[in-house]
């Protein structure tokens, strides 16, 4: 019975991740689209990418990841600002 109480818990916090979350991310997918044309033009005028710039969208595809698994129930880590933010690994 408790096992069935945390779920339902956990499912109803859901809920106000994906209002709090949601909010964030799409403001936040704006920034990003803007910082996607500036770098654009920085390759096309300079011949190489802003990696900083780079690195901060990558902020944000990392966090629409968790954002995803963590709304679909693959996984229980929650998205920022609920835990740590963080980037992929691989791009350390």
């Amino acid at each position: 019975m408790a096992k069935k109480e945390f779920e339902k818990k956990e499912a109803l916090f859901r809920i106000l991740v994906l209002i709090i979350t949601g909010i964030i991310l799409m403001v936040w997918k704006y920034l990003i689209f803007v910082l996607t044309i500036l770098n654009l033009f920085i390759v096309l005028f300079s011949g190489k990418r802003h990696k900083e710039l780079a690195m901060f969208s990558e902020y944000w595809n990392t966090e629409w990841y968790k954002f995803i698994r963590y709304m679909t129930f693959v996984s229980n880590k929650r998205p920022f600002p609920f835990s740590k933010m963080e980037r992929m690994s691989r791009f350390k």
